[in-house]
């Protein structure tokens, strides 16, 4: 309560406090039969108790008749609530506190919903009146414990580890390959600023600079349209290092997080398990695995290369061909026939992958329209490899290995969502893993275009040590020095080790990614000048919190986030701007033709 008029706030009264005078400030959460009201502030509530005599007629006056929301002030003497009528569920239920003076600062028209954490608003509505929103112990939580974790991570960098924190600039120019950025026009005819995606090129300039060890809690930008749970701009914590090897940079982070890790969730173990992006993709189909639960992909193609099965043996007969499965435990107990069907017509659309099923029987044998052309030796070793136990369903794909292993993953995530649907839990909110992702390959075919390659991370990412020479004369097989963090099955934070030779920076981007390389020519001519060798990482600030409390979206953990769509609901942003506005810029809008009728009318 410092520097305020108030004496305490709404969460902190108790019963040490009876008999003092205090002086509160918040809103109306509920009133009772004129005879008190709960007065809520950002840290609780206080139960106050409305004077009944008639010497505080005008108090009572004032209070009874105040709508909900109304912000008031109220002086009075803390006392003990009567016996029977504490409140254990309230951290100020042993207290009450009886009015003596009271003012109505701003009185509360009638609102669209309830201030209420367990009244259903649709998240349209919540995200129009954002600023009634925030009034929710649940956002009001989120938001506070964000800034505690952002505080600790600037505690751990700058004052434990020597890192500088450096704003770097939000107009700049486009940068070659990722997402896709805003354009800010200029008053210059033809040009235009980008809004960065991320400050890449500026920390790598900052390493060029000699300032060592850089961090930023970064605004940035991408134009990526409707995409679910993700926001136009979003926050970083971007760090960058030099002299500095992948290992070093791993374990910056790990002691970053069990540092800045919120005490109410428990701690962290560090060090974080680590796979290669081959093994993530071959056990899990995802370069993103969710580790807290099995149901892990198996390889069964050497159990099945000796049977009948046509569309098996097509398979394994190509150079990349796999026959691989998930076990789904009491499946037969926990999904209908229907979700089974879902979940291969939902492959069948979305991978163009043929699912077989495989049932254990209650008597230990299998059912399925692969057992005809199987012999007993076959199933027993298919049961085994996979573990089945009765009631256990099999999900079993045949094809190219990349594309099995991702429809197989899909379905992993699908069926545990209808298991835990049913009431079986596999995913704890509660617990945390945490894992690192190596070995990226540094360039992926584009999907366009398979014939070219695009950056698997981005352009100035260095190649693995061991696959140097890979890079000018097979570049699709050189790995990365690209690490990606994941938690709970979420991609949390990615960086790379740079590449720090200007010689090598121009190869990638005109031999290889086929870029114009002079638009990078600050960055080339950078590295001619005594560029140490570097690397960094950039957390995503919104989705590690949101994951920290178990938000169901990253719009949880942000005051005032975009909608799916990239607009801003509350002040209906963006927006019309007039012919005249644009003027300066050199700009004028080419209305599509049902637009313009539908201007004029």
């Amino acid at each position: 309560s410092s520097f305020v008029a108030r004496t305490n706030t709404c969460g902190e009264l108790r019963s040490a406090h009876v008999g003092q005078e205090v002086t509160l400030y918040g809103w109306i959460q509920y009133q009772r039969q004129d005879l008190f009201l709960v007065l809520r502030d950002f840290q609780g509530l206080t139960q106050i108790l409305i004077p009944q005599d008639e010497a505080h007629a005008h108090v009572k006056e004032l209070l009874a008749n105040a709508p909900v929301e109304s912000v008031v002030r109220v002086t009075g003497i803390v006392c003990p609530r009567p016996p029977g009528q504490e409140n254990p569920k309230m951290p100020t239920g042993d207290i009450e506190v009886k009015a003596e003076t009271a003012e109505i600062l701003n009185s509360c028209r009638k609102l669209p919903f309830e201030i209420k954490d367990f009244i259903k608003k649709s998240e349209a509505l919540r995200m129009q009146y954002r600023y009634l929103d925030l009034r929710s112990f649940q956002l009001q939580y989120n938001l506070r414990l964000r800034s505690q974790v952002v505080m600790r991570m600037r505690e751990y960098l700058c004052n434990l580890h020597g890192f500088v924190d450096v704003e770097t600039p939000t107009l700049f120019k486009r940068t070659p390959g990722g997402a896709k950025e805003f354009l800010v026009p200029s008053r210059e005819v033809g040009k235009f600023y980008s809004l960065p995606q991320s400050p890449q090129q500026f920390k790598q300039l900052l390493m060029v600079g000699g300032l060592d060890r850089y961090f930023q809690v970064a605004r940035c930008y991408r134009d990526e349209g409707s995409r679910p749970d993700r926001q136009p701009e979003f926050t970083q914590i971007d760090i960058e290092m030099s002299f500095v090897d992948q290992a070093g940079i791993q374990r910056l982070i790990e002691g970053l997080l069990q540092y800045s890790w919120p005490e109410e969730r428990g701690s962290i173990v560090t060090p974080f398990p680590s796979m290669t992006y081959e093994e993530a993709l071959a056990d899990y189909g995802t370069d993103k695995p969710d580790t807290r639960f099995g149901m892990k992909i198996v390889d069964i193609g050497d159990s099945l290369r000796r049977s009948n099965v046509q569309f098996i043996q097509n398979a394994l007969s190509y150079p990349n061909g796999t026959v691989k499965a998930i076990c789904i435990p009491q499946g037969m107990r926990y999904l209908k026939n229907k979700d089974l069907e879902l979940l291969k017509v939902s492959t069948r659309s979305q991978f163009n992958q043929e699912i077989v099923e495989v049932i254990c029987r209650p008597d230990g044998r299998l059912k399925s329209l692969l057992t005809k052309s199987l012999g007993e030796e076959e199933q027993s070793e298919l049961i085994q490899e996979l573990g089945m136990q009765v009631d256990d369903v099999v999900l079993l794909a045949a094809g190219e290995h990349k594309q099995v292993c991702s429809a197989l993953g899909s379905l992993r995530l699908e069926s545990a969502d209808l298991l835990e649907a049913a009431g079986l839990v596999l995913r704890d909110p509660r617990t945390f893993h945490f894992l690192w992702v190596v070995d990226f390959p540094l360039f992926l075919p584009k999907e366009e275009n398979p014939t070219e390659l695009e950056s698997a991370h981005h352009p100035f990412t260095a190649p693995h040590p061991s696959d140097t020479s890979l890079l000018y004369s097979d570049p699709t097989k050189v790995r990365s020095q690209h690490y990606d963090l994941v938690l709970n099955g979420s991609e949390v934070g990615g960086g790379s080790i740079r590449i720090h030779s200007a010689e090598q920076q121009r190869f990638v981007l005109e031999k290889v990614l086929k870029e114009d390389s002079e638009v990078l020519s600050h960055l080339l001519e950078a590295l001619e000048c005594g560029a140490p060798p570097h690397g960094g990482i950039a957390l995503g600030l919104d989705r590690l919190i949101s994951l920290i409390v178990d938000a169901p979206s990253i719009r949880d953990v942000i005051a005032f986030p975009k909608s799916f769509r990239g607009r801003d609901l509350m002040g209906n942003a963006p927006d019309y701007v007039t012919p005249e506005e644009l003027e300066p810029y050199h700009i004028q809008v080419s209305w599509p033709l049902e637009e313009k009728e539908a201007k004029k009318s």
